[in-house]
């Protein structure tokens, strides 16, 4: 089956209302599609310059932000850092809650590195998969993540640094530090180091009227299968810029960002990063811990989480790194990840292909939205076989 027909058999199943997916080699673009709408039930068509709330795939963009600065000696994965906040440079651990409720609290036995925010060992958790965060923004009264103040980030770790891997607000923190080190807020340091260099006119953290009109809406997954269309976001006035989920972009430009990893930092002829920090990017940075599964606290917004089931996973600095080779075709060490509203990319330093899957869809971790993505990367390495 040709992957056009994949991706327009999913569409007319109902499977995803809309998709736009793209790959390239190290010789550029091979592939692209775009099919169903932007809305059920009378939007616009999907196109190819659709965009897209990319939510956790913004934390790769993060990274390579600090990347930069490590580069250049501002920021260093292992060494103190900037004391911008309390919550890095005096992390407290919860430890339980006491007969009334009240959350018990100790200090760190070891500080934060900008290596554990980068690889999700820091102990900070996202409430959506931790009960016990849950219950300690409510008690405590912290401004929820969706509401952008600050304080929302002011959370307590969830274990001691460095003890084990779970998905959380690092890469949030990581954007404070970027403008720490740079000077710069976030949005204005993307785009003059990462987006503008590799002509990512699409991708920023607010959007234009113009691109407005060419974005996608969220569908829920409702319990029979069905999906519901939501109405578009409201922006808020926000006190920080979510470094690891603010982003909106487009596939064509979110391809362009895979493809300057693709070719070790270089792309047309702009660096974002030396060949050697993207080495070291890709690298297993958390030793035997295992990754990547994750448990819902909040069904409406996400599943289960574990795409590898049986495998072991492994943390990069920044992304997912699979050490065994994919069922659907990616090599062993390879580096993936994801956004909360069902888009998805992968990197295969190996083979030399990237590839990405794009669509609007609660709860995260979809089983036909990741059935979906499974088939159109076997379809993409059969098609690179036949070559």
């Amino acid at each position: 089956m040709t992957i056009d027909s994949i991706l327009r058999q999913a569409v007319t199943a109902g499977a995803v209302p809309g998709v736009v997916a793209m790959t390239a080699t190290a010789d550029g673009p091979c592939y692209e599609g775009a099919f169903g709408t932007r809305r059920l039930g009378g939007g616009a068509a999907m196109t190819l310059d659709t965009v897209f709330r990319i939510a956790s795939m913004t934390k790769a963009i993060t990274s390579v932000a600090a990347m930069q600065l490590v580069e250049q000696g501002k920021l260093t994965l292992d060494g103190p850092l900037p004391a911008i906040d309390p919550a890095l440079s005096s992390p407290q651990v919860l430890t339980g809650f006491d007969t009334a409720g009240r959350p018990q609290l100790r200090p760190a036995k070891r500080p934060v590195t900008l290596k554990h925010l980068l690889t999700h060992t820091a102990g900070f958790c996202y409430e959506i998969w931790n009960p016990d965060l849950e219950r300690y923004v409510a008690t405590s009264g912290t401004p929820q993540m969706g509401t952008g103040k600050l304080a929302a980030l002011r959370l307590p770790l969830m274990f001691e640094p460095g003890e084990r891997w779970e998905y959380g607000i690092n890469i949030d923190w990581v954007g404070r530090l970027v403008e720490e080190a740079s000077g710069q807020k976030l949005d204005a340091y993307c785009r003059d180091h990462i987006f503008a260099p590799l002509g990512m006119s699409d991708t920023g953290f607010t959007v234009s009227p113009e691109q407005r009109a060419r974005q996608a809406v969220v569908h829920q997954r409702e319990a029979d299968g069905s999906l519901t269309p939501q109405p578009l976001e409201t922006p808020i006035e926000r006190e920080f810029l979510a470094g690891g989920g603010g982003l909106y972009s487009t596939a064509g430009d979110y391809l362009v960002f895979l493809q300057a990893l693709l070719h070790d930092g270089t792309f047309k002829g702009r660096q974002i990063l030396k060949p050697a920090t993207v080495a070291l990017m890709g690298e297993n940075h958390i030793g035997g811990l295992q990754a990547g599964v994750l448990t819902t606290n909040a069904p409406a917004m996400t599943n289960d989480v574990d795409f590898f089931p049986g495998q072991p996973v492994r943390w990069g600095l920044g992304y997912m790194l699979t050490p065994e080779p994919g069922p659907n075709g990616r090599n062993a060490g390879s580096v993936t990840w994801a956004g909360l509203f069902n888009t998805y990319y992968w990197l295969d330093p190996t083979k030399r292909v990237a590839g990405l899957i794009m669509t609007q869809i609660l709860p995260f971790a979809d089983g036909l939205a990741v059935a979906l993505y499974g088939a159109f990367e076997r379809a993409v390495y059969t098609a690179l076989d036949k070559r």
